[in-house]
């Protein structure tokens, strides 16, 4: 609950500048100075009110020599790779969303309009994952953070599947499984990063960490031109259907991980 409340807060401040690029007094520098005198403000709060909770942690440090022992164990391996296809899907539609929304306000004759409405709708759709980052991380202590991966990226693929079908449906209908996805697609991130501290070796902990994050976010560099690329040169319904492969394959993990830490008992159909 505790990083699920940490992604959510992120994932709210990845969603203020839509809002802000909507508003009609703002142009793209207001944006940008908007969103930077943030960042001040979060670093001043660091600095003068953070403190270490009450539960000490060993510091880990990151090690090249320590690589090898991560790769080499396979719980930490799975939950890694569960990461990885959950990161193929997030980062692509977080970015490109906007872009999907000004298509399907201007096929409906909003004209000028659309660039404003689809910042708002963009904004709606990144916030409400903040909530499912919360909620993910309640049910995480309680069913088990294998299960709720599943179950986000379960109904966020289902949801990139439909989603690049919907330009040409009522708003109403669009605007329900745009929110379910950006509830879901994020949902379950923190509790990536809460298996990896789990299942790595505990000397290695920083280390695990550390390739999760920097091989996650180097796939993005991929998932989001190739994307883009395709809903370009192909259609939205082939791009958000690329963006699917992510939560299958990272399901496919997560079903092994979850099948090496909780095995059934001996004679159990």
């Amino acid at each position: 609950l505790a990083i699920g409340t940490i992604v959510g807060a992120l994932t709210l401040g990845k969603a203020l500048p839509y809002l802000l690029n909507a508003l009609p007094s703002f142009d793209y520098r207001l944006v940008i100075l908007s969103a930077s005198a943030a960042a001040v403000v979060g670093a001043a709060l660091v600095a003068i009110a953070y403190r270490d909770g009450p539960f000490p942690f060993p510091r880990r440090p990151f090690s090249w020599g320590l690589v090898p022992v991560v790769l080499a164990h396979r719980e930490t391996r799975l939950a890694i790779a569960g990461y990885l296809g959950h990161m193929w899907e997030l980062y692509a539609m977080w970015s490109l969303i906007a872009l999907y929304f000004f298509d399907f306000f201007t096929r409906h004759g909003e004209g000028a309009r659309a660039a404003s409405s689809s910042g708002f709708a963009a904004f709606a759709v990144i916030a409400v994952g903040a909530i499912g980052c919360v909620t993910a991380g309640r049910w995480a202590d309680v069913v088990g953070r294998e299960r709720v991966t599943i179950y986000a990226m379960g109904l966020s693929g289902t949801c990139a599947l439909i989603m690049g079908h919907l330009l040409g449906s009522s708003l109403w209908l669009m605007g329900i499984v745009a929110l379910v996805w950006g509830f879901s697609i994020v949902a379950d991130s923190a509790q990536f990063s809460a298996l990896v501290t789990e299942t790595s070796p505990p000397h290695a902990v920083g280390t695990a960490l550390t390739l999760q994050t920097s091989i996650g976010f180097l796939l993005t560099a991929i998932s989001i031109p190739v994307t883009a690329a395709v809903a370009r040169t192909v259609g939205w319904s082939a791009a958000f259907s690329l963006l699917a492969v992510g939560p299958a394959l990272g399901i496919v993990a997560m079903l092994r991980l979850h099948a090496r830490r909780h095995p059934r008992p001996a004679g159990l159909a």
